[in-house]
């Protein structure tokens, strides 16, 4: 009996460009020094364990179609780390456009509009969610997982000096959120009884 070979697409090369099998060995050893990390990096842009471990495993999909480009890349984990952000991305922006719907469905016509119902700033990880993505991702990247600004900068596909003045806004504004513990702008709000 013969076996057929897989399917092949106008370049002769397989469907999605898989790797050969030599690339398919140096992939799944990145996948797993690397998966973890990712998937925790995604965490800590989105704030969600279950979305985070899909955003970790769409990525690796992504890296695996594009092995070839991710291999030639200056660094294979900030290649994955700026599909990552991307991916967070993308979700947050698709939250956003959701809880928009929702809110303009369940909205009375004649009812006032009010501001939406911010959580109280208690720890790093609300502070963060209120930082912008870039600037979150840099603060993570740079002090969470410890990346020099030229990973960081490649990571997320943006220069250097970007970087460092993102990760410096970000650093003053989770500064001004936390403040002295009990004495920050958010605190003063919540025991004040009002959002930040």
């Amino acid at each position: 009996m013969l076996l057929e070979s897989p399917p092949r697409n106008a370049t002769g090369r397989p469907p999605l460009d898989v790797p050969a099998k030599l690339d398919e060995d140096a992939f799944r050893a990145f996948f797993e020094r690397h998966h973890a990390e990712l998937a925790r990096f995604a965490w800590m842009l989105i704030g969600e364990r279950t979305a985070a471990e899909d955003i970790a495993a769409d990525a690796m999909l992504a890296v695996w179609r594009q092995w070839d480009q991710a291999r030639r890349a200056r660094s294979q984990i900030a290649y994955a780390r700026g599909i990552v952000a991307n991916l967070a991305k993308a979700r947050i922006r698709a939250a956003v456009r959701e809880r928009r719907r929702n809110t303009l469905f369940w909205q009375r016509p004649d009812a006032a509009v009010e501001g939406p119902d911010t959580a109280a700033v208690l720890d790093v990880r609300a502070a963060l969610d209120r930082l912008p993505l870039r600037r979150r991702a840099c603060v993570v990247l740079r002090h969470s997982l410890e990346l020099s600004e030229r990973e960081t900068a490649d990571a997320l596909g943006i220069s250097v000096g970007t970087v460092k003045s993102q990760t410096s806004k970000g650093l003053a504004e989770l500064r001004r959120l936390l403040g002295e513990p009990g004495e920050g702008p958010a605190r003063a709000a919540i025991r004040n009884g009002v959002g930040p």
